[in-house]
Formats: structure tokens, C-alpha cells, sequence
């Protein structure tokens, strides 16, 4: 009788922390992440390994922004601690337990990347929570970001807590798209100059491809609103993480298609050329519609970034030597549908899939 009372107790607890705990005692984490330190039980599909732990604050309020796509919009119906993040489930578990379990699992784990939700709490939280991590372990550590919340005095604070990269979430592509999706167009308090302003700041105090920018593809934007950002963020050494767009029930884009895959596999094979492989702006034509046309390289050098895959993986934040450990299993669709991203270095059967997707002989 007593074991079961206990058992009760602490999962009442446990569901009140979820629903009513904030941080900086508390904190979501997603599933994948909580199965990768042993939080959470389960398997993921083709066992991929989730060598990152993302980390989000946690407010009853939820977040005071309002993006017309995003699961945490304050305009979304129902309680914020019910709604999902990425189309994900985020738990909630007590801060110093998870940066205990981070410690456990230090030789399989990445990086950590804790992100801000707009609160005027998190920029002292986000400081809070680095810090506990820090203090039991030297898993390099990123900060996603809410610029609306920042100055350049506060990223340097974020620094000397111990994050070394800066990730903001710039998601739109244009100015236009972000008005109408992040801004003032949606009600929201985010503004396209302030986010360049702190993107930039960042780069002069962390350095270069420290400060990366997520680009978010479906959100109603051109192909060359993209591809010209691409080339910018590349001109000024930030790194751009691009993800696809996955309507969120209940969002204002709930019902909005998401980008086609052809459309999406092209995007990613024109940004890695344009990273990785020095592609000048010459060589990519646009109809007048804006989308992507040509690609003016050879057959062979589009097929061997193809038969790489890397171009079609998830971007995101490295481990200390380097490789790629952000890499969000599942986050822009569901298990069993068409990987978006790949998390993991694809296989020839994959490949083969990608290159009928890709239709490049089509752009080239």
C-alpha cells in the first residue's frame, strides 16, 4: 500500500510540474532527447540516436509571441502546457535532474541547446539553466534564442554563462514573410531589424559560423527570397539551418500545404553548393514567379553533392569535434512519412530516393 502511494504521489507531482512549473527549476525537453538520457523509454524509427538535448523554458503562460505557425503561439487554442513544439511533445522534468542526467550521458550526448520562449523571464532563466548545466558537465552548449529579449550586453552575458554558439530564429526569408508570419502582421512583438541586429552582434562576439539562423521553408516565401538569403548569411560567415515548414493543428497555418518535396530537395542541394561549394549568385536563375529555375553547373558537380546525402541532412549545431549533433530526429515530419531531413548520413537506397525527388536533371 505504501509503495503504491508513493507511486501516486509522484506521478501527481510530476503531472503538476508539467503543467504548472516554470523555469529556471524546470524545464521541457523533447521526447527524443529525454529518450536519449534516459528519461523516457522507447525507440525511435530506424534507431536513429538523437545526440543533441534540446531544451525549451517552461511557462505556464506559455510564449507571449505570436507566429502564425508555430505550436506555442499565444493566439492557439487550448492550455499552453498541452500544445506540442515542431508538431513534437515536450515533458517537463526538473532542471537539475536533467543536467544531472546530461553529466551521465556526457560521452554520447553532442550538445545542448536550450531555447527561449518570449517571456520576460527567459533572458534570466536561459543564464540560470546554462549555468547548472555547466557546472556538472563540458557538453558544449547553444543558445536558441528570442532577439526581441536580447542586447549585445545580454549575449555576452549568455557567453560567460558557458554557450558557445548563438542560434536565432529568424525562420522567415524575407521581411515581407516576416511581418506577416512573426511580426506586427500576426500581432506579434518580433521586428526583422532587431533580429538582424542581434544576429550580427552575435557574429562580432562569438565569431564566425557561431551564430547560426533557422530558415524555415513553406512559409509562403520565394525561392529567391531564400537562395539571396542563403548567399547573405553566407556572405557574413552565419550559418543558416533550414527546416520545413509541418502545420501545427490549431496554429493560423494549420490548414496552409507544406512545401513539395521536389521543392525542398532542390532548395537544400542549392544551399549546400552555395556553402560548401562556392556556387556564385550568376549561376542560379529565377522565373518571374521567383522560383528556382537553372542551376548553370555541370551534370557531375550537381551529382556528386547528390551521392555525398549531406546535403540533404539535418542542419545543426556541432558537437566539439565537429560533427553534426543537432540533429532532431522527426522534427519536420512524422516517423514512417518522407524524411524532410535526414538525421543520420543516407544510405544508397536513400539516395536513390532522393535523386527521383530531386529531379535535378530538370534544373541543370
Amino acid at each position: 500500500m505504501e509503495t503504491q502511494v508513493t507511486k501516486k504521489t509522484r506521478e501527481e507531482i510530476h503531472a503538476h510540474a508539467e503543467q504548472t512549473l516554470p523555469s529556471p527549476e524546470y524545464v521541457r525537453i523533447s521526447i527524443a532527447a529525454a529518450m536519449a538520457i534516459g528519461l523516457k523509454g522507447g525507440q525511435t524509427y530506424r534507431e536513429v540516436h538523437c545526440d543533441c538535448v534540446n531544451l525549451l523554458l517552461n511557462y505556464p503562460e506559455g510564449c507571449f509571441a505570436n507566429c502564425s505557425y508555430c505550436g506555442l503561439a499565444r493566439e492557439r487554442p487550448g492550455l499552453a502546457q498541452d500544445n506540442t513544439f515542431i508538431r513534437v511533445g515536450w515533458p517537463v522534468f526538473a532542471t537539475d535532474d536533467v543536467a544531472e542526467k546530461i553529466a551521465e550521458y556526457e560521452e554520447t550526448i553532442g550538445r545542448v541547446c536550450i531555447a527561449q520562449v518570449q517571456d520576460p523571464r527567459a533572458y534570466r532563466d536561459l543564464i540560470d539553466v546554462t549555468e547548472r548545466i555547466r557546472r556538472r558537465s563540458d557538453v558544449p552548449i547553444s543558445a536558441l534564442v528570442m532577439a526581441t529579449l536580447l542586447d549585445e550586453e545580454k549575449l555576452m552575458r549568455i557567453r560567460e554563462a558557458g554557450a558557445d554558439i548563438i542560434g536565432v530564429g529568424l525562420d522567415a526569408a524575407s521581411e515581407e514573410v516576416f511581418y506577416r508570419t512573426r511580426g506586427k502582421g500576426v500581432r506579434g512583438p518580433h521586428s526583422w531589424v532587431q533580429h538582424w541586429q542581434i544576429l550580427r552582434a552575435a557574429r562580432r562576439l562569438y565569431g564566425p559560423y557561431k551564430v547560426n539562423a533557422h530558415v524555415i521553408v513553406g512559409l509562403g516565401e520565394t525561392d529567391r527570397e531564400l537562395i539571396e538569403l542563403f548567399f547573405q548569411l553566407q556572405s557574413e560567415q552565419i550559418a543558416a539551418y533550414l527546416f520545413s515548414f509541418n502545420p501545427e493543428p490549431g496554429t493560423a497555418m494549420a490548414e496552409v500545404s507544406r512545401a513539395t518535396i521536389t521543392r525542398l530537395r532542390r532548395i537544400q542541394l542549392t544551399k549546400y553548393l552555395i556553402e560548401q561549394r562556392d556556387l556564385p549568385r550568376q549561376a542560379v536563375d529565377f522565373d518571374a514567379a521567383g522560383q528556382l529555375r537553372r542551376v548553370h553547373a555541370s551534370a557531375a558537380f550537381i551529382e556528386a553533392a547528390i551521392d555525398e546525402g549531406t546535403p540533404f541532412m539535418t542542419n545543426g549545431c556541432p558537437d566539439r569535434n565537429g560533427k553534426l549533433a543537432c540533429n532532431r530526429p522527426f522534427g519536420s515530419y512524422r516517423p514512417g512519412e518522407e524524411f524532410r531531413d535526414y538525421p543520420f548520413q543516407p544510405t544508397n537506397d536513400d539516395l536513390a530516393l532522393i535523386r527521383r525527388e530531386t529531379r535535378a536533371e530538370e534544373i541543370v
